[in-house]
Formats: structure tokens, C-alpha cells, sequence
């Protein structure tokens, strides 16, 4: 079983991820999840795209939301709630004009991800473990390392409550 942390605005993983589409008690042994050990997944990036954003305001950033396996068949399929295992990872970067492009188009226009943003974070989904939080663990990383802040999770949780009738994912699938 592959070791790896949550996220979407703070900490790590609590306990290991159980439950099964069929079955929400048994432990899944293809879904990697584990016990907090302030780690990322070390496959995350090469996870599946699940869609891009443009941030304004304080965030000014553009993002690009990953998903795992389990996530991208939800997603696929309309799913929801996301079953236990499905993890989903922002990765944000500054929102830079292209320099280069705007002169081959003579004008500014087109802008590119510059330098990374706001740390990576992930979701994982675990419906017993984090029933308090809509059945989402949250995490970010900084610097590879996981950011442990209460706060910042509960924030993060409190925001993701808007879309409770979205299982709490704000990302809307690209196809």
C-alpha cells in the first residue's frame, strides 16, 4: 500500500483509508491512503487532469486540479459521493503574461503558469474517518512538508461546505 497525505488548505492524514464501493468497512488495498506520515502520494503528478482554474483576487493564481484513479472514475461516471480512497490535488502557480508569446502576437494576451503558489493540497475522501468534515481530510504541503494548522483546516472544511450538494468539490469535471 502506497503511503500518502490529504489536502486542500492544511495538515495530514489521520488514520489509513478503509471502505470499498460496495462494501464501506472492508480495507481497500488499491487505493493509496495511509496513516498521517507527511508525505505526498509520489505518484500525484502523474494523476489524471481534472480540470484548470483561473483564481483572482487574493489568490491570483492559476491552478490545475489532479486526480487519482478513484476520483477520476467518480468523476467519470457522476458519481457522488466520491467513494473512500478518491483523492484530489491542487497545484497552483502565478499568473504570468508570456512575454515571449505577447511578442509573437504583438500585443499582451497570453499568460502562463510562472512560479508555484499557495503549496500543494489535497483532498482524500474517507466518509467515517472524516464524517465531521463532509468525509474529506485536508492537507497542504509546503516545501514537500506538511503545513499543520488547525485553523487552516477547519477553514478549508467550513469553505467546501458551499458545495455539500457536490460531496464538498468545487472542481466540476473537463471531459
Amino acid at each position: 500500500m502506497k503511503h500518502v497525505i490529504s489536502s486542500c488548505s492544511v495538515a495530514a492524514l489521520a488514520l489509513a483509508c478503509t471502505a470499498s464501493d460496495t462494501a464501506p468497512a472492508a480495507r481497500r488495498t488499491d487505493v493509496p491512503c495511509a496513516p498521517l506520515a507527511g508525505e505526498l502520494p509520489p505518484d500525484y503528478r502523474d494523476w489524471r487532469l481534472v480540470s484548470v482554474a483561473r483564481e483572482e483576487g487574493e489568490l491570483d493564481d492559476i491552478r490545475a486540479v489532479l486526480g487519482n484513479d478513484a476520483a477520476i472514475r467518480a468523476f467519470r461516471e457522476g458519481r457522488r459521493p466520491f467513494p473512500d480512497g478518491a483523492m484530489l490535488v491542487r497545484l497552483a502557480w502565478s499568473y504570468d503574461s508570456s512575454r515571449e508569446n505577447d511578442a509573437a502576437f504583438g500585443r499582451r494576451q497570453s499568460f502562463v503558469a510562472g512560479h508555484p503558489k499557495n503549496g500543494v493540497q489535497l483532498m482524500v475522501k474517507d466518509s467515517v474517518e472524516h464524517a465531521p468534515t463532509g468525509g474529506w481530510e485536508y492537507a497542504q504541503f509546503e516545501d514537500g512538508g506538511p503545513l499543520r494548522d488547525a485553523a487552516l483546516i477547519r477553514r478549508c472544511s467550513t469553505c467546501h461546505e458551499a458545495v455539500a450538494d457536490r460531496d464538498s468539490v468545487f472542481t466540476r469535471y473537463a471531459r
